[in-house]
């Protein structure tokens, strides 16, 4: 099975996730292609098997490659990977859909909504590159980058409307750390790991404030319901939001300080104003910019999401942080859990 495998592949971006998945791929013996838009990191990673701005201290495979040149790092693909900020997903697929190998599988690793149109990434995909849905695939789940980088343990799931598409690109996204699983649910997949990243925003704020276990306890399973309710709203499949996609993610994004978006909800909660968080912020915490496009897409299907709501407001600067917690949901009166 494994010689049927595809051995060329290529990511593009060179952030600490692209980079931490070329490694993954790269040492679960595919040939791995790096695009990196800045020509030293690239020299870096070819030539001392480092990335230092993003992966400090790791030790990237030797077979690893990188180049800023993105033709090349396409030539030839039998699978394309895509990590780049979800905001700039479309213009970068703009500039390179007539260099995307033709009929090949393109996996997204953001998670992330786009802001001006509320479309999920593996449908800025499909509209930009001109391709098969069936084609496109996704890749969610617990994975901090650095984490996995240090090679620690972790399960992903990869998710094709096509379950032949999904299957190939898990067996190519699977070394003996790093294993992948399967589902043909994108649409959970997707709102999962963009979900998450809301609900980690507000652990961040609860955390800064000083908040203590049974308050982000709370956020946590309250969170997990309104991600559920969301994503079924369009279409996805509740279960999918109970596994890697949705809880385990949501877990590991909440409860690890190397997460970015908790992170950026604990310096709000410590007194930061938006726009000072996003300048102390090294790499682009995605739950900042998809708060406002979830809550137009929760609107449109009578959705209530009252703590991705509290989110939006502490970013705004009307709701004082420390009012975040008793807010679980829009009204005093007793509800079912």
């Amino acid at each position: 099975m494994r010689s049927a495998v595809p051995r060329t592949v290529a990511v593009l971006g060179s952030g600490s996730w692209g980079t931490t998945f070329a490694k993954v791929l790269a040492e679960g013996g595919a040939d791995v292609t790096l695009w990196a838009r800045r020509p030293e990191v690239a020299r870096e990673i070819t030539e001392s098997k480092r990335n230092t701005d993003y992966l400090p201290g790791i030790n990237l495979p030797r077979t690893l490659v990188a180049t800023p040149d993105v033709a090349a790092a396409l030539r030839g693909a039998e699978q394309v990977y895509l990590s780049v900020p979800s905001q700039t997903l479309r213009e970068n697929l703009a500039a390179v859909r007539h260099l995307v190998p033709a009929g090949v599988p393109v996996v997204s690793l953001m998670k992330g909504v786009e802001k001006a149109t509320g479309l999920r990434m593996s449908q800025v995909i499909e509209q930009e590159l001109d391709i098969d849905p069936d084609l496109i695939a996704v890749a969610s789940g617990p994975n901090l980058a650095l984490e996995i980088a240090k090679r620690q343990p972790t399960a992903a799931v990869v998710s094709s409307r096509s379950l032949e598409t999904a299957t190939a690109v898990a067996a190519t996204a699977t070394n003996p750390y790093f294993r992948s699983f399967v589902n043909t649910d994108v649409i959970g997949t997707e709102f999962g790991g963009v979900l998450k990243n809301l609900i980690a925003v507000a652990i961040g704020i609860v955390d800064g404030v000083g908040y203590g276990e049974n308050t982000k306890a709370s956020i946590i399973t309250r969170g997990l319901a309104e991600m559920t309710s969301f994503a079924v709203s369009f279409g996805a499949k509740a279960e999918t939001l109970a596994g890697l996609a949705g809880l385990g993610d949501l877990i590991a994004t909440c409860e690890s300080p190397l997460s970015r978006n908790n992170t950026a909800g604990r310096l709000l909660g410590q007194g930061y104003a938006f726009g000072d968080v996003v300048r102390q912020m090294n790499q682009t915490a995605e739950g900042l910019s998809s708060v406002a496009p979830i809550l137009e897409l929760a609107r449109s299907r009578g959705v209530d999401m009252p703590i991705v709501q509290q989110v939006a407001e502490v970013l705004a600067g009307t709701l004082d942080p420390r009012n975040i917690a008793p807010h679980l949901t829009e009204t005093d009166e007793p509800q079912g859990e």
